[in-house]
């Protein structure tokens, strides 16, 4: 078994642990990871119990969390086939002890620029694969130049960005290159997120990690630069890049760049599959839509005043401090209710273009188009652990797809050959072909 093949797979106590169980999105990975030991032992892809186990700070904490996952998924009791580890992000000794025991670790502790790195390095060191859901470009860039190799030697996987930053983007583009017959050569994606009544709420986790995120850019360039990334070859027509708003006629309301890890993680996919497999590079450019005029105009208030305070430590502290204030109740410390997330869903539209079979592509215009849409639940605490935790599945049962030599991947990296999307389709984030290609 490639995971974990450090120690034998067979050795080890868990195939997943998810650690931060106690946080906010912990609890609904726990939950999903509750669901997917259920299924183990159904339909096509039966394949005996799922051994698991949940970690973190606190065992009342961490029981309680066990129980009201069986409470939500009505069942009496997860206590019994649930394990607790305790084991504390600043405390070394415990990280290893978990990666020792486990084949993935799932890792829920954010934000990851400052809690990241330890667990990634425990489980290098100690032949465990490991899963985030990080958003962050810098932390997951820094991984790769810091654990790649030992990661290929150990035969581990780390794999960053399994949430809904980025695998419905990263995914979502390989489905498209894959559905279209020819090659495909760019690729724009558009994300919608509808809310029911009661509106859309973020945990303001994904808050702070903005916050630093914006703050810390210029080190975020000078370590690609230490990388020495090379520059990925535009195949085809060059993408045109978009302004920062514009007017959207396919959906009749404003754009702007979506500013999550899309693009980034999709750069270093496409990277990849373009040097180790010899693949045609698809270029990519990801939007969010975000209303008509007057969500536009609050939309540019509140974007200047957060550009603005994230540059000085005082505004820093003070957005990190009142994140619903200037957010306009979009972020709160609570996160969102029920009935919110109930409400919400997501589809990212993608518009492909590309050269029919037999057409060179490194001339004359693109002359195939296609569109596909992947839709799911809400996206940070439904669809997250449910990309999450697939993710994690996939590395266990797809063994021989995985890229031949451990490492630091992006999830297309590292998914690309698997059965991801097949299984994320079973759980309801839904991959589709809207438009069939025109010529």
């Amino acid at each position: 078994m490639a995971a974990g093949s450090g120690t034998k797979a067979a050795e080890r106590l868990y195939d997943m642990v998810v650690f931060g169980a106690s946080g906010f999105t912990g609890q609904f990975v726990v939950e999903e990871v509750a669901r997917a030991a259920a299924a183990a032992g159904e339909g096509p892809l039966c394949r005996g119990p799922l051994r698991w186990a949940v970690a973190g700070r606190s065992r009342e904490k961490l029981r309680a969390v066990v129980e009201k996952a069986a409470e939500r998924l009505g069942k009496a009791t997860l206590g019994a086939e649930v394990d607790v580890l305790l084991c504390d992000v600043s405390d070394a000794g415990s990280l290893a002890a978990m990666a020792k025991q486990t084949r993935v670790v799932l890792n829920c502790v954010g934000p990851y620029r400052f809690f990241g790195e330890p667990v990634v390095e425990a489980c290098v060191e100690n032949g465990a694969s490991c899963i985030d859901i990080s958003g962050e470009p810098q932390f997951l860039e820094g991984m790769y130049l810091k654990y790649n190799e030992k990661a290929a030697e150990k035969g581990v996987y780390v794999v960053g960005s399994c949430g809904f930053d980025s695998i419905p983007a990263d995914m979502g583009v390989l489905y498209t290159r894959d559905k279209l017959k020819g090659t495909l050569t760019a690729v724009e994606s558009f994300l919608s997120v509808k809310s029911g009544p009661e509106g859309v709420c973020v945990h303001d986790g994904t808050w702070k990690s903005a916050v630093y995120g914006l703050a810390d850019e210029d080190n975020l360039r000078k370590l690609r630069k230490k990388i020495g990334y090379a520059p990925v070859p535009v195949v085809g027509a060059k993408l045109k890049k978009r302004g920062f708003l514009f007017y959207n006629r396919e959906f009749k309301e404003y754009s702007i760049p979506f500013m999550g890890s899309d693009g980034s993680v999709v750069k270093r996919t496409q990277r990849y599959l373009h040097t180790e497999l010899q693949e045609t590079p698809v270029q990519y450019g990801a939007y969010v839509n975000v209303g008509g005029l007057g969500s536009v105009i609050k939309l540019i208030f509140a974007g200047m005043l957060f550009l603005l305070l994230v540059k000085f430590n005082f505004g820093r502290k003070l957005l990190t401090k009142y994140p619903e204030f200037f957010s306009a109740g979009r972020f709160t410390k609570e996160g969102p209710t029920q009935k919110q997330m109930d409400g919400t869903s997501f589809t990212m539209t993608f518009f492909g273009e590309g050269y029919s079979e037999g057409q060179d592509p490194q001339s004359g215009k693109p002359n195939v188009k296609i569109c596909t849409e992947v839709k799911g639940p809400e996206p940070g605490y439904i669809a997250t652990p449910i990309a999450m935790v697939q993710a994690a599945v996939s590395l266990l049962e797809d063994t021989a797809s995985l890229p031949k030599r451990g490492g630091v991947y992006s999830p297309g990296a590292a998914f690309s050959k698997t059965k991801l999307i097949d299984r994320l389709n079973r759980r309801g984030v839904e991959f589709s072909v809207i438009s069939k290609p025109e010529v």
